[in-house]
C-alpha cells in the first residue's frame, strides 16, 4: 500500500528495498517506470493532471526530497526515509554491474552523457553501458530507435520533470527497455559537471541548503519548501 503525500502516492521503501524492487522488474516484461518526486514535483503534479496521472501509474515512486519525508510525517503517515534518485541509480548500477544488464543514458547537454558513461564504467567494473545520448533532441523517433537497437534493459532518463516522465510514458514501450528511471540532473553529477553536497549535508537532509549556498539564485525555488510543509499541515487539519 502506498503513502499519499498531497496527491502523489509514494512507495514506503528504504534504498535497498527500492533497488530490490527494480531488480525484480528487470526480470519481468516491461516497460516499468521509477519516479523520484521531490516537493517541486509534487506541487507540479497538483497543477498538471496528465503528469499526476503518469506518476500514479509509475511502478515505483520513491521520495527524493527531504521535504516529502517531512510532509508525510506532518500528515501522520511517515515514510521510512528519503531515497534520493541519484543514490538509487548508484546502488542499482552497483547491483547490475557484471550481470549483463545493459544501461542507456539519456539527457543533459551534449557530451555530458558520454562523459558520465566513461566515469561510471570506471567506477563500476563490469557495468555495461550500451549507449549515451544528450537531451537536446527535436525528434523522439531516432532516440527511441537508438535505445531499442542498443537492446537496453535500463534507461536513465534525465530530461527534467515533467518532460522525462511524460517521455517515458509516451515512448517507453516502443524503446523496448524493461526499466526507466527519471533522474533529473543526475548525469551532470556522474559526469563531474555538478557537485553533490558533502556527506554531512546529505546525512542531515540539507542538500537543499548546500545547493542554495552554492547557487543563491535558487532562493525562489527553495522558498517553496516551507509552503509545501504548510500545505501538508493544512491537509492534516482538514483530515486529508
Amino acid at each position: 500500500m502506498r503513502t499519499d503525500v498531497l496527491g502523489v502516492a509514494f512507495d514506503n521503501v528504504t534504498l535497498d528495498e527500492a533497488v530490490d524492487r527494480a531488480l525484480a522488474m528487470l526480470e519481468e516484461d516491461g516497460p516499468h517506470m521509477v519516479a523520484t518526486p521531490n516537493p517541486e514535483i509534487v506541487q507540479r503534479a497538483g497543477k498538471d493532471r496528465e503528469f499526476a496521472g503518469i506518476l500514479s501509474q509509475a511502478d515505483l515512486v520513491i521520495p527524493d526530497g527531504v521535504g516529502v519525508v517531512y510532509a508525510a510525517k506532518i500528515l501522520g503517515r511517515p515514510l521510512k526515509g528519503r531515497v534520493p534518485g541519484i543514490d538509487f541509480a548508484s546502488a542499482l548500477m552497483g547491483r547490475i554491474a557484471g550481470t549483463g544488464k545493459r544501461l542507456f543514458l539519456l539527457g543533459a547537454a551534449p557530451g555530458v552523457a558520454e562523459q558520465a558513461a566513461a566515469n561510471l564504467r570506471a567506477k563500476y567494473p563490469g557495468l555495461e553501458i550500451c549507449g549515451a545520448r544528450d537531451g537536446f533532441f527535436k525528434e523522439d523517433g531516432p532516440v527511441v530507435d537508438a535505445i531499442r537497437e542498443a537492446r537496453a534493459d535500463v534507461v536513465f532518463v534525465c530530461l527534467g520533470f515533467p518532460k522525462q516522465e511524460k517521455w517515458i510514458a509516451a515512448h517507453g514501450e516502443a524503446a523496448g527497455a524493461r526499466l526507466y528511471a527519471g533522474l533529473g540532473g543526475s548525469l551532470d553529477v556522474f559526469a563531474g559537471k555538478a557537485e553533490r553536497a558533502p556527506e554531512g549535508f546529505q546525512r542531515l537532509g540539507l542538500e537543499w541548503l548546500y545547493r542554495l549556498m552554492k547557487e543563491p539564485s535558487r532562493i525562489g525555488r527553495m522558498a517553496k519548501l516551507p509552503l509545501f510543509l504548510v500545505s501538508a499541515a493544512g491537509a492534516r487539519l482538514r483530515g486529508k
